[in-house]
């Protein structure tokens, strides 16, 4: 098995074969949550203007949106796991919209199949891959809005890695390491944007059982792969 990690919007553009988008803070930890509580798809838009019209044909689906973190004015809600936590998403359909995630997701083109990950569920997208036994795997770590290097998206990548290539991973102990590096925003008194509830729920390491898969109707999860 080829395994490649690949980086932004440049390393989705990339892509081929099987194709693990990452985005730990937060796109894709917060889509396990949705799923969790009873979500039943989400639909992945990079552009804004795309979403808010899909919003508009749909006015009962619910719109997140962010961009540079926050939420996007006009959206039922941003891109916080926290902010949701207690809502029930039974039968819902979402949309979902953000600078780094979504946009890795509609620009690998190339990818012969696309999953997303997080931390939340890094070993379940591993016992996916390994079932799956492909070829190739691009593992793409989308970054700081899709053009710089992020961490924690670049630890989650190497996780991964290791896990398929069955070499041990300390990866509690370089989660704990983010508190003082990609992760000190979530507790900078002065950060209005992330909720330091937020880096906990990020990083709960390996929470969901289940993989989302990306398919031409939007994610659909696929549980207890």
């Amino acid at each position: 098995m080829e395994i490649n990690i690949l980086e932004c919007i440049d390393g989705a553009k990339q892509a081929k074969g099987l194709t693990v988008i990452i985005d730990v803070f937060r796109a894709f930890s917060l889509e396990c949550y949705l799923f969790q509580q009873g979500a039943e798809r989400i639909i992945p838009i990079g552009d804004l203007d795309q979403a808010f019209a899909l919003k508009a044909k749909h006015p009962d689906w619910y719109l997140f949106g962010e961009r540079k973190g926050a939420k996007v004015d006009g959206c039922d809600f941003g891109n916080s796991p926290c902010e949701v936590a207690n809502i029930d998403f039974s039968h819902k359909t979402i949309i979902h919209t953000t600078s780094a995630g979504t946009q890795g997701i509609v620009n690998a083109k190339g990818a012969d199949e696309i999953v997303t990950a997080s931390i939340v569920n890094a070993k379940a997208v591993t016992k996916y891959i390994q079932q799956k036994n492909p070829d190739c795997v691009s593992i793409v770590a989308m970054g700081n809005q899709g053009v710089s290097r992020a961490d924690e998206d670049l630890l989650c990548a190497k996780y991964i890695k290791a896990l398929l290539e069955k070499k041990e991973f300390p990866i509690e102990q370089e989660v704990e390491a983010l508190k003082n590096g990609a992760g000190a925003k979530f507790f900078d008194p002065a950060n209005l944007i992330f909720p330091e509830e937020d880096f906990a729920l990020c990083t709960d390491v390996n929470r969901f059982d289940f993989v989302i898969q990306v398919t031409k109707n939007g994610n659909v999860v696929e549980k207890n792969r």
